[in-house]
């Protein structure tokens, strides 16, 4: 899933203009925080992305609350019947406009993924933590 985040951050942050043109679609963010937004949201998916990936403590959560972002602004788009790019992935998407259900069905699961992973951290005995790759970089960081 860390892998997605970084893949889709970076995307956004090639294409960045396209970007920030799909999430002006929407009409929430003020024009003068529209530049911020559209460069800080995809460099956030790369850090927790790769955060993930590496096993950092809070990047799990930081995927959760972008997700929760996700789909409150994708319901918004939903509720109110827009025909506009997700703003998910790419601007090859744009053929896909209107297809904010199904973004919006993907994002749930995604979801439901990172719930998953959250109580399976809460539940594994702390022995197996030491078996991540975080954990034996830091571990061997201590061995020297």
């Amino acid at each position: 899933m860390g892998g997605i985040f970084v893949y889709a951050g970076i995307v956004k942050l090639l294409t960045i203009n396209a970007f920030a043109r799909t999430v002006d679609q929407y009409d929430i963010i003020p024009d003068a925080l529209l530049p911020a937004v559209a460069v800080g949201l995809p460099a956030f998916e790369v850090i927790a992305g790769v955060g993930l990936i590496f096993d950092i403590a809070g990047s799990l959560t930081a995927i959760l609350a972008l997700l929760v972002l996700f789909i409150a602004v994708l319901l918004y788009g939903v509720i109110n019947n827009m025909d506009v790019d997700c703003g998910c992935f790419s601007p090859e998407e744009a053929a896909n406009r209107g297809n904010l259900a199904q973004a919006l069905y993907r994002d749930l699961a995604m979801i439901a993924a990172v719930m998953f992973l959250l109580v399976h951290r809460r539940l594994r005995p702390s022995n197996l933590q030491s078996l991540s790759l975080w954990g034996k970089i830091r571990s061997f960081k201590g061995g020297i």
